[in-house]
């Protein structure tokens, strides 16, 4: 496994209310995978940060509590799951089988059944999903008679002009996506600060500066083929319009996601 930071986020400044981000540390692979996506220092979850020094006994200081966590994985080798899971996504949307939910199905959009995991042709990507599930439990001390399993899974098909609403998952721990295909311009997939505060007021930041991390409302991740995101399933998420120029299928943003819960082993 590699861990990395999202070396595909953007810095931008489209309104009051959005700053993106750009990130290019790369992560080492086992002991680094708590050092989560957006985080400058191991000790990211309680920092405490000297802002200024009144005297020898007395200082300021902010704590930063309440983080979402966001992991990244990008899996090695990939070229053979994401060949293998093209064709299996395909032959789904050719049964038939279709059910509409944060996809836009009137513009052409596809999406699955709910219980692709209960296949076995989906063996390879489970046993990768499984193995980052694994060290999210261990990383956060979970109770080690319960284990992260897959509850649901699916793919999607967004053909140019498709994207996904913004929406949640009820009724899991976390969820995911793991990007197939992924074209330039193909949708990058948006989370937004759940906090209230963003629906009472806000405070005005200098607009050529850029605002600090911890005061972000939404950050944005460019699809990568063989990457995977496992996120807060209460985290409020969409996806960008695709506006691939590619031809045919080399155009559709493709993805396979999943929700997870704890499970008794």
């Amino acid at each position: 496994m590699s861990i990395v930071h999202p070396d595909v986020v953007e810095q931008e400044i489209a309104s009051e209310e959005f700053v993106g981000f750009e990130a290019k540390t790369v992560f080492a692979k086992s002991a680094d995978f708590g050092k989560r996506v957006g985080s400058n220092r191991a000790d990211d979850i309680n920092t405490r940060a000297l802002i200024k020094k009144a005297s020898p006994s007395e200082a300021f200081v902010r704590n930063n509590y309440f983080p979402t966590m966001v992991y990244q994985y990008d899996v090695v080798n990939c070229a053979e799951i994401n060949k293998r899971l093209l064709e299996l996504t395909y032959a789904e949307r050719e049964s038939g089988v279709a059910v509409n939910k944060s996809n836009t199905a009137e513009l052409g959009s596809w999406h699955s059944a709910t219980m692709l995991h209960k296949n076995p042709a989906y063996q390879p990507i489970l046993t990768e999903i499984d193995a980052a599930l694994g060290r999210i439990s261990d990383e956060l001390n979970y109770a080690t008679d319960q284990v992260l399993k897959i509850t649901t899974m699916w793919s999607i098909i967004n053909p140019p002009g498709n994207g996904n609403r913004a929406h949640v998952h009820p009724n899991s721990l976390w969820s995911g996506v793991y990007y197939v295909q992924a074209p330039e311009n193909a949708g990058k997939i948006e989370f937004i600060d759940p906090r209230t505060v963003l629906i009472m007021n806000q405070p005005k930041y200098e607009t050529k500066k850029k605002r600090p991390r911890d005061c972000w409302t939404k950050v944005n991740f460019k699809p990568v083929p063989g990457r995977m995101i496992i996120f807060p399933a209460w985290l409020y998420h969409g996806v960008d319009i695709n506006t691939s120029k590619e031809k045919g299928r080399a155009a559709d943003r493709i993805i396979i996601s999943f929700n997870i819960n704890q499970v008794k082993r």
